[in-house]
C-alpha cells in the first residue's frame, strides 16, 4: 500500500477554546472548522508540560517528561535522542521537512528532519534564523519582526502595519508551500509547519486586528478561587499572574484572537494549494498547538499552568479524501491525550514500528489512557482525564479540583467540598500513584503529597554528555 503523506500544523500558543468549531463566540476559523467537518476533533488533549520545549520533546519522542527528561523550560539543553518521529519517517521511506520553529537546541539540530527553513525568536550567537535573513534581505533591514523589538512573552499589543507577506505567519505558509512543491515526488513526505504565533508577541497585521475592534468579547474567567492574583499587572516583559486594566486586557485579547484568525487564512492558503495539486487524495492532515495561553484567564498569563485555557490544546485530525474514511467526517473524540500520542500514531499511519520507549497511543485505534498527567518545574503537577481534574501547587501545598463536565471554565474549586472527597482522593491518590515512581524528587512520603517540594526543569542526564 502507498505510505500517504502527513502535514503537521503546528503553531504555538493556540488555545483550545479558539475555533469556530469549539463554539467560540469571536473567533472565525473557517479552515479549521472545515478540517474537523472532514475528520475528527480531539476535546481533551492536553499538553504533558505547558510550555515550549518540554511538550516538543513529548512531541518528537512520545515518551512521557519524565522518561525524555525536561519537565519544565530550561534552555541550551542539547537534545539527544536516540528515537524521533522525524528519524523512524524519514528512515522508513520519508521525505521529512519543517519550515518554522523547533526550539530544539542548537538551533539548526536535525532530529531527522531532512530539510529545515527556521523562524526563531531566540538569538544564539552566530545564528540568525532563515525567516529573518529574509527578511533583512527583502526589506533591507527596514522592516524588523516583533518579537525582537520586544518581549515575545508580553501583553502589549503592536499590530503589524508593513505588508502582510512580510509577517512570520505568510513567511511560514510561504515556505511551506515551496517544500511541497519542490519535494522528492517520488517518495511520501512528512511536513511540519510550526508557526509560532499566535504566542506573543500580539502583533497581528492591522487588517486583521481591525476585523475585531468593535466587536464584543466574552467575559474572562476568573474562579472564585482566583482573588490572590488580582494583583496589578507591572511588568511589560515577562509576567504570570495579574489585572490589566479592562481597556488593556480587551486590546490584548482582540489581538491574540485576531492572530489566530489570521493564521487560520494563512493554512487556508496551505489547504488551498493541496487541493488544487491533488494532494489532499492521499494526505493525513493533522492541526494540533503545543500548549495554550491563559489571556487573563483567572487573573493568569502565559502558560505553564494546570488549568484549561494553558494545558487544553486543541486538535483536528483530517484523513485522505479518498473516500476510505467518510464515517469519521464531523466525529468528537473525548479521550484524553497528550503529544506523547501522535508520534505513534503518524507511525502508524505510515506504516512503520513503533520503538519500544514510546508511551504514546495511537490515538486513531482503540486503546486510550484512564487518565493523562501533566506538570510544570517547579511547582505544577496535575492529572485529568478531560472531566475532573485534580492540580497541585508542591512549592505551596495549594490544591484544586474541577468538575470540568459542569465547570468547563473552572470557576469553582472544589477541593474543600466535602460532597466531592471520594473524588477528591482518587485523583490526589492517582498523583501520588505517579510521583512514587519518581523518589528523587521527594514529592511523596508515607503515601502522602510532600508540601514544599518541587522537581528540576530537566533530569541530570540530558546535562552530562
Amino acid at each position: 500500500m502507498t505510505q500517504p503523506n502527513i502535514l503537521f500544523i503546528f503553531p504555538d500558543q493556540w488555545r483550545s477554546d479558539a475555533m469556530g468549531c469549539a463554539g467560540h463566540p469571536v473567533v472565525q476559523t473557517p479552515y479549521i472548522d472545515f478540517m474537523a467537518s472532514k475528520g475528527i476533533r480531539y476535546t481533551n488533549a492536553y499538553s504533558p508540560v505547558p510550555s515550549c520545549i518540554a511538550t516538543r520533546a513529548s512531541l518528537a519522542t512520545g515518551m512521557n517528561q519524565n522518561k525524555h527528561g525536561r519537565l519544565g523550560y530550561r534552555d541550551g539543553v542539547d537534545w539527544i535522542y536516540e528515537h524521533t518521529m522525524m528519524r523512524h519517517l524519514r528512515d522508513g521511506g520519508y521525505q521529512t521537512m519543517l519550515t518554522g520553529k523547533t526550539h530544539y537546541h542548537p538551533q539548526r539540530t536535525m532530529c531527522g528532519f531532512e530539510k529545515m527553513a527556521l523562524y526563531s525568536s531566540l538569538t544564539e550567537p552566530g545564528f540568525e534564523s532563515d525567516y529573518h535573513r529574509w527578511l533583512r534581505e527583502k526589506s533591507d533591514g527596514l522592516v524588523k519582526d516583533t518579537s525582537l523589538e520586544m518581549s515575545s512573552n508580553s501583553w502589549l499589543t503592536r499590530p503589524w502595519t508593513a505588508d502582510e507577506s512580510l509577517h512570520p505567519n505568510a513567511w511560514t505558509t510561504d515556505t511551506a508551500i515551496d517544500m511541497i512543491k519542490d519535494r522528492d515526488p517520488l517518495r511520501p513526505f512528512f511536513l511540519q509547519v510550526g508557526y509560532h504565533r499566535p504566542h506573543p508577541p500580539l502583533d497581528p497585521p492591522i487588517a486583521w486586528y481591525n476585523k475585531l475592534k468593535d466587536v464584543d468579547l466574552p467575559e474572562v474567567a476568573i474562579g472564585d478561587w482566583a482573588a490572590a492574583y488580582a494583583n496589578e499587572v507591572t511588568d511589560p516583559f515577562i509576567y504570570e499572574f495579574g489585572q490589566l486594566p479592562a481597556d488593556v486586557l480587551d486590546d490584548a485579547r482582540r489581538a491574540y484572537f485576531a492572530q489566530i484568525m489570521h493564521l487560520d487564512d494563512q493554512i487556508g492558503r496551505l489547504l488551498n494549494h493541496m487541493r488544487r495539486n491533488g494532494l489532499m487524495q492521499n494526505t493525513w492532515v493533522v492541526f494540533m498547538s503545543d500548549h495554550g495561553e491563559l489571556l487573563g484567564d483567572h487573573h493568569g498569563w502565559r502558560k505553564q499552568m494546570p488549568f484549561e485555557s494553558s494545558a487544553g490544546v486543541p486538535l483536528v485530525v483530517m484523513p485522505p479524501m479518498n473516500g476510505d474514511y467518510h464515517d469519521v467526517c464531523n466525529t468528537i473524540d473525548e479521550r484524553p491525550l497528550t503529544h506523547a500520542d501522535i508520534m505513534p500514531t503518524f507511525l502508524e499511519i505510515a506504516g512503520l514500528k513503533i520503538p519500544e520507549c514510546v508511551d504514546g497511543k495511537d490515538i486513531l485505534g482503540d486503546e486510550s489512557h484512564e487518565f493523562i498527567h501533566g506538570e510544570h518545574a517547579p511547582c505544577w503537577q496535575f492529572v485529568t482525564d478531560g472531566k475532573e481534574k485534580f492540580a497541585w501547587q508542591s512549592t505551596t501545598g495549594k490544591r484544586w479540583f474541577f468538575d470540568l463536565q459542569n465547570d468547563p471554565t473552572e470557576l469553582k474549586n472544589l477541593v474543600n467540598d466535602p460532597s466531592f472527597a471520594q473524588r477528591v482522593k482518587l485523583w490526589e491518590d492517582r498523583l501520588i500513584a505517579i510521583l512514587q515512581t519518581r523518589p528523587e524528587d521527594g514529592q511523596v512520603k508515607d503515601g502522602k503529597l510532600v508540601d514544599g517540594t518541587s522537581t528540576p526543569p530537566v533530569r541530570d542526564f540530558l546535562l552530562k554528555k
